[in-house]
């Protein structure tokens, strides 16, 4: 995988990545990509270019597969930025952004669903 390829994102955050990168001591010669053709709509780009990325990282045993763009060097970025995402929460999830995400949207949803369930009861 080459990191110096010029990805279709503002520097700040091809920098950002290359950071966590190093923070988390990614060796980037183990992630494997490949590229396919995607699937589902689209029409004749789709099924014609193989802009489908697939990541695979060996050591924690993950794959990674992107088809949101149209540009492959965006779906590469968005790929790496997934899988960068999956590795820390495996590895480090006290710093993981990502769990404190998922974790913050659970507490909504709780919350949420205990306001629903208090009104249903004073209605009833």
């Amino acid at each position: 995988m080459n990191l110096n390829e010029k990805f279709p994102v503002s520097f700040h955050k091809v920098k950002e990545l290359i950071q966590r990168i190093h923070t988390l001591k990614i060796d980037i010669s183990q992630i494997r990509e490949e590229f396919s053709c995607g699937g589902g709509p689209g029409g004749q780009k789709i099924n014609k270019t193989a802009n489908c990325v697939t990541l695979h990282y060996d050591p924690l045993n993950l794959m990674i597969r992107v088809q949101k763009a149209r540009q492959r060097s965006l779906n590469r970025f968005l790929a790496l930025r997934e899988l960068v995402d999956r590795i820390e929460m495996q590895c480090s999830p006290e710093t993981s952004i990502r769990l404190k995400q998922i974790s913050k949207l659970q507490k909504q949803k709780a919350r949420r669903r205990r306001k629903s369930l208090k009104k249903i009861f004073l209605l009833t």
